[in-house]
């Protein structure tokens, strides 16, 4: 089975890395101003701007 990578306030931090909040719709929702975090492994996420929103990994850049 593969890793989360959706997350809910409270969860904890399968991973070291930055982490921002995503909307009520989908990940491609664009929200103004969402909260980031950086978290290492085990810690727990913060509340996010409200209850509908979740955590999600930062992409990182992708080079080729």
């Amino acid at each position: 089975m593969g890793e989360h990578t959706e997350f809910r306030p409270g969860d904890k931090a399968p991973n070291n890395g930055h982490y921002m909040e995503f909307g009520e719709i989908g990940v491609d929702t664009a929200i103004l101003d969402p909260k980031h975090v950086k978290l290492r492994k085990g810690e727990r996420f913060p509340n996010t701007s409200n209850q509908n929103r979740k955590w999600k990994m930062k992409d990182k850049g992708k080079s080729h």
